[in-house]
């Protein structure tokens, strides 16, 4: 049966409900069994903090997986299995800390059962290149993508509500599409996401009581990159590749710009470290909140970008653009980029500039620019007041 959006509406309140009311069990839980998280350097938080709350997520999104899903194809049951195994691979990394060779063999364990099972990318369409087909190379490569996402989120949950707000925007983006795709299952499957991870967000948002942990985090991307296999990647759209990247920008570029600056200074790229986009925002004098409000609007930003490629009418979908809506999606993409921009840049150095000239008064400009270089290369550098 035809999925419909009041099915996608129920289904994530059905999975926030199930979530909000099952996380401070788990909390309880994670406390007997010892699994908290401790304060440390390149941390933000500072209290012991509960974790596991992904097995809260992912009991509100089997629920409604079960009313919702697992009546129709088969991949539904092994999508739910390998949200099982990727929350076990998860919670057990959270109580033991498990080596990453092994913590990345359990991820591909749980992709595994879902692409065998169908859930995998055999050709795609690329804008001005058309139709590409992979061939036998589309188990493997989905394999890659979706180990890569569940890590891209992984990495980027380290502030209060972070993962949470951002993944269940891009849930919520991603939901909508998929509709306007007729994807209906994969679009309730981004609703539950979503409403699972609002629900969660309810005890996580500053000052979080519980934190997702491993399995919460590794379990969001794994529905993330689900979704965007099932929803969008196995169409015809042409632009149904470039969505998700849009919609995930964040979390990509901040996986990517850590492992970049990990590289250049020899680092291993599996050991954290405090060079995500919140930590130096933190760095700068931005609190939790405010820190994971901006982030929220720049993922809110490229949502809607992404929802303006699919909804726009800017094109006849045979090469042809329209001048007037191509003159409409280019102002929209540039203020993303505006807005992208000034998150980057703005924030992150001019007024770091002017706390240097603050805090080294009589500095001449290229001491200050020296200064905010060699800070902004090493990430290390005094935190601004609160003022």
């Amino acid at each position: 049966m035809q999925k419909t959006a009041l099915d996608a509406v129920l289904a994530a309140l059905v999975a926030g409900t199930v979530t909000f009311m099952l996380t401070p069990i788990t909390a309880r839980v994670a406390v007997r069994v010892r699994a908290v998280d401790q304060p440390r350097d390149r941390g933000l938080s500072d209290r012991p903090t509960p974790l596991l709350g992904g097995i809260a997520i992912f009991a509100g999104v089997a629920v409604a997986m079960l009313l919702w899903l697992l009546g129709g194809s088969h991949q539904w049951t092994v999508i739910l299995w390998g949200a099982l195994i990727i929350t076990i691979v998860g919670a057990v990394d959270d109580m033991v800390d498990l080596h990453p060779v092994i913590k990345l063999a359990g991820q591909v364990g749980a992709v595994l059962p879902p692409v065998l099972g169908g859930v995998r990318v055999d050709n795609f369409t690329l804008p001005f290149v058309h139709r590409v087909d992979l061939g036998g190379g589309g188990e493997i490569l989905t394999i890659v993508g979706l180990v890569a996402i569940i890590n891209v989120v992984n990495l980027s949950d380290g502030i209060d509500g972070l993962a949470a707000g951002v993944c269940a925007i891009s849930a919520i983006a991603l939901s909508i599409i998929a509709f306007d795709l007729d994807k209906g299952s994969a679009a309730v499957l981004a609703a539950i996401t979503a409403g699972a991870a609002i629900g969660f967000l309810g005890h996580n948002f500053h000052p979080a009581s519980i934190f997702m942990g491993d399995c919460g985090s590794n379990l969001l991307g794994y529905l993330l990159g689900v979704v965007s296999v099932q929803g969008s990647l196995k169409t015809n759209a042409l632009v149904a590749v470039v969505i998700p990247l849009i919609v995930l920008a964040v979390p990509f570029l901040d996986t990517t710009f850590v492992v970049l600056k990990r590289m250049k200074y020899g680092r291993p790229v599996y050991v954290a470290d405090a060079n995500h986009f919140h930590h130096r925002f933190s760095r700068i004098g931005f609190s939790q909140r405010r820190t994971v409000l901006y982030l929220y609007a720049w993922t809110a930003c490229l949502a809607g970008l992404a929802l303006a490629v699919r909804f726009v009418p800017y094109s006849d979908n045979h090469g042809h653009l329209h001048a007037g809506w191509t003159a409409v999606m280019v102002a929209l993409g540039l203020l993303v980029l505006l807005a992208s921009a000034y998150l980057v840049y703005v924030l992150e150095i001019l007024k770091f500039r002017r706390f240097v000239r603050t805090r080294d008064a009589g500095s001449t400009d290229d001491e200050v620019d020296a200064e905010v270089q060699r800070s902004l290369e090493t990430g290390e550098f005094e935190a601004l007041s609160g003022r």
